[in-house]
């Protein structure tokens, strides 16, 4: 399996050093099980997955095969669709609530 951190979770890995471990922790249940793991978000953010780090606070992911299968890929509209395997798994946003939603709508 194919894993990418995008950009903006990346730089919000940083600003959330302090919960680094419990994120990481997270992290690794997602890649291990990707199709358990999380809740599919509605609207605009059809086709990605929440999943909570502790409280407020919540890793969103995309993991191409189930995007693809369910056909949100026309929604999601990732600039390198083509180009990813199906089993590929983007870790896009991080951070509580209200930022790591507005952060997945942008990508």
């Amino acid at each position: 399996m194919e894993v990418i951190f995008e950009e903006e979770f990346t730089k919000n890995l940083e600003k959330y050093r302090h919960i680094r471990k419990q994120i990481k922790k997270k992290v690794d249940m997602v890649i291990k099980e990707p199709i358990k793991m999380g809740e599919p978000l509605k609207g605009v953010l059809r086709g990605f997955y929440s999943t909570p780090v502790k409280k407020n606070f919540l890793v969103i992911h995309l993991y191409c095969k189930i995007c693809r299968k369910k056909g949100d890929d026309s929604i999601v509209a990732c600039q390198d669709c083509n180009q990813r395997a199906d089993e590929t798994l983007k870790f896009v946003n991080l951070g509580p609530y209200d930022k790591a939603y507005l952060g997945a709508s942008k990508l």
